[in-house]
């Protein structure tokens, strides 16, 4: 069919639209009225000239009287069709032109239900993979419930005992109070964690992803900073005014660009720059700084195509600089094969390889990893150690290490790192 059948009822809304009657604008494009008749209601199928004279009759391109909307309202319809099919509904598709063309107000509602339906129910499941595998509403649910116990058990003691010392009294009651801010401000963090999802917007982010957004939104580099000027009162402006709603987000984002600070300092961005593509270790040792800080510098220098990923001594990933054909996880531990979790058995040792990830077009990156203690040595405690991995496009490498990016959605079998099955299945299938 050379035009949709849809094009009859645009140019009869057009015409309606106009203030013309099927009479001028027939007369206008050469037709009869009884034709324009059958035309606006999707009887006769037209095209070519005819077209283009109403179409300029109407003031308008021919496009918008053949192209574009009808063509996504029909593709919706059957869509919509599909979909009533796999729950054991009958639909006929073959008359969905029809059906549109008769009843163009109702095809766009039944259009717009589904595409809404559709969105509540990637956003239902969302959710609830977001309540089975997020850490932070966990740790917000386990908070709700120590300041309900808290004040369940201060509450019946001060109920159930008679003759209670003022004093203790007193020491209940600000039990009280204290746990009762406290479970409103969890629950207030619950909510908005939660809410902000609905509506099919997206998910609310915890303090970590906060930070992250805010610094991917600067590019991953932060002029202010760079400036020999700099210093803390600049970071404490740029947290300021970074919008970033939670104190413990504020609080993360202080820590991460006091380290950006440290390591302009340390490597400065010009001559830096000049040198950057040289490998990590030969900058290091031309410029005198820990591995660690050049993997992160690296990371912030602009115009550069790399990804960054540091994770503490349990394994959780408490920063994330993407980089496209490597994804990583947001909730949840990542793949154990990664270099960046060997450098946390080899401290202050490098780790490199280069590795692919699983999918249709496999990347190959290399991935170089090094494990550093925060803060100075100490003989009165144990040393906390912290990984970092530096992630660059490796296009040419002859070979790489199959890795994942976690087990719930890695296909790759048969794999000895396995912790659990993967929702995807074996690759291939």
């Amino acid at each position: 069919m050379p035009r949709s059948a849809l094009t009859g009822s645009r140019i009869r809304d057009r015409r309606i639209a106009a203030g013309l009657r099927q009479a001028d604008l027939a007369r206008a494009a050469g037709i009869s009225a009884s034709y324009l008749n059958l035309i606006e209601h999707n009887r006769r199928r037209i095209g070519g000239k005819l077209v283009a004279d109403l179409a300029r009759a109407l003031g308008c391109e021919v496009s918008q009287l053949t192209e574009g909307a009808e063509a996504m309202l029909l593709a919706a319809l059957r869509e919509a069709a599909e979909a009533a099919g796999a729950t054991g509904a009958a639909a006929e598709t073959d008359r969905a032109e029809e059906f549109a063309g008769r009843f163009p107000g109702w095809a766009a509602l039944l259009a717009e239900r589904h595409a809404r339906v559709e969105a509540l129910s990637a956003e239902v499941a969302a959710l609830s993979d977001r309540l089975a595998h997020d850490p932070h509403l966990s740790a917000t649910l386990h908070e709700l419930l120590t300041a309900v116990t808290a004040i369940r058990s201060a509450s019946s003691i001060l109920s159930g005992t008679e003759d209670l010392d003022p004093a203790w009294t007193a020491r209940f009651l600000g039990i009280v109070a204290v746990e009762g801010e406290r479970l409103a401000r969890g629950a207030e963090a619950l909510a908005r964690s939660l809410g902000e999802g609905a509506g099919g917007g997206a998910l609310a982010a915890t303090p970590q992803e906060e930070v992250e957004a805010f610094l991917a939104a600067r590019g991953w580099h932060m002029p202010a900073l760079e400036a020999p000027d700099a210093d803390a009162s600049t970071v404490e402006a740029l947290v300021g005014g970074s919008g970033i709603a939670s104190a413990a987000g504020r609080g993360l984002a202080r820590e991460a660009l006091l380290t950006y600070l440290a390591d302009a300092r340390r490597l400065p961005l010009a001559a830096f720059a000049a040198a950057a593509e040289l490998p990590p270790g030969e900058l290091s040792e031309r410029f005198g700084a820990p591995l660690d800080a050049v993997l992160r510098r690296l990371a912030t220098l602009p115009g550069r195509e790399v990804g960054l990923v540091v994770a503490d001594a349990a394994g959780a990933l408490v920063f994330r600089r993407p980089l496209p054909g490597f994804p990583l996880p947001r909730h949840g531990a990542a793949c154990p094969l990664w270099p960046l979790f060997a450098a946390l058995s080899r401290p202050a040792l490098p780790v490199g390889a280069v590795v692919e990830m699983p999918g249709p077009a496999p990347r190959r990156v290399r991935a170089e990893a090094i494990a550093m203690p925060l803060g100075p040595p100490s003989f009165s405690g144990e040393p906390v150690f912290r990984a970092t991995m530096l992630l660059t496009p490796a296009p040419g490498a002859a070979s790489a290490r199959p890795v994942g990016p976690t087990c719930r959605i890695c296909p790759r079998e048969p794999c000895r790192a396995r912790r659990e099955p993967s929702i995807l299945g074996p690759a291939g299938r």
